[in-house]
């Protein structure tokens, strides 16, 4: 049975392509368009007419080639920046009438627990999703989740909330991380934390990606790397220093992600040193994976 599932995130749509088989789940095809949604999201927490259509154009592109492929079922849901719109509604309705989907918009916690269901490798661990608009924090052990919860910081988020001008600027934008994730973490005093931590998103493949000095097309391959603390905050120095330009000339970094890059380590880093973390292993599974995992019941993804 094929099948699609399109995420609507803060930052970007994907959409994966799957076969469902007695064995698990087969990934067939990924496609992925940046939108920052997130950045139309006014002070009235309203999303711009342009940022809607902008959205509802990529969905219903992702929806087409969905049924070019002969997909049975198409499911569609959104995160952070669409849960706090105060004009869901409105743009439920556009997806409908452009797409003929019906939209799913998941909770915080539904989200985690989504991303710890691709990512987490059967074992217990911890998982660690950081998005455009929100970062989720994840400990379980196969489709166990122990606790899992949204923070109100995402790469777009803190980079429009807290501009950073070089590394002088890293210590407190990983403080107002901090703050945030440590303001979750007194609601769950007796959280266990694991040994073993995964992550997933876009700054994770990113980071990886710079590490180990391949482009950014060539992401995919980062699935398994672990990155180490060290690494992960002479990356962040790096870029932190870097004109906007010339981040974009790297290699390693998606040319429309250069401006939120810092913000999504900083990130990373408040994770790290308030759990300490000391290394984290990049996973390329994510919430659409989970989303299917969860949707038919299967344990396994290839």
């Amino acid at each position: 049975m094929i099948v699609a599932v399109i995420g609507i995130g803060s930052n970007s749509v994907r959409m994966l392509l799957a076969s469902v088989q007695p064995g698990g789940i087969r990934r067939l095809r990924r496609e992925r368009e940046g939108t920052r949604l997130f950045a139309g999201l006014n002070e009235g927490r309203c999303l711009s007419a342009e940022a809607m259509e902008k959205t509802a154009n990529a969905v219903a592109k992702m929806a087409a080639s969905a049924r070019a492929a002969c997909a049975e079922a198409i499911h569609l849901f959104a995160t952070s920046a669409t849960r706090d719109a105060a004009n869901q509604a409105e743009f439920a309705a556009l997806l409908k009438e452009r797409t003929g989907l019906t939209l799913e918009i998941c909770a915080g916690e539904t989200e985690a627990a989504l991303s710890f269901f691709g990512a987490s490798g059967g074992g217990e661990s911890g998982v660690i999703d950081i998005g455009g608009g929100s970062t989720e924090v994840i400990v379980g052990c196969g489709m166990d989740v122990r606790c899992a919860f949204s923070c109100q910081m995402g790469a777009v988020r803190l980079a429009r909330e807290l501009p950073l001008r070089d590394h002088g600027d890293l210590a407190f934008v990983e403080e107002k991380a901090a703050e945030i994730l440590r303001e979750q973490l007194r609601l769950h005093p007796a959280l266990t934390l694991p040994q073993s931590w995964r992550g997933t998103g876009g700054t994770f493949t990113t980071l990886a990606a710079i590490v180990r000095g391949v482009h950014w097309t060539e992401r995919t391959y980062m699935h398994g790397m672990t990155l180490k603390e060290a690494d992960v905050a002479a990356v962040a120095r790096m870029l932190a220093d870097m004109p906007l330009e010339k981040r974009r000339e790297l290699p390693g970094l998606q040319p429309n992600r250069a401006d939120i890059i810092v913000h999504g380590v900083c990130i990373l880093l408040a994770c790290m040193h308030t759990l300490n973390i000391p290394e984290i292993t990049v996973s390329e599974y994510g919430n659409l994976e989970g989303y299917l995992k969860d949707a038919y019941g299967a344990v396994n993804v290839f």
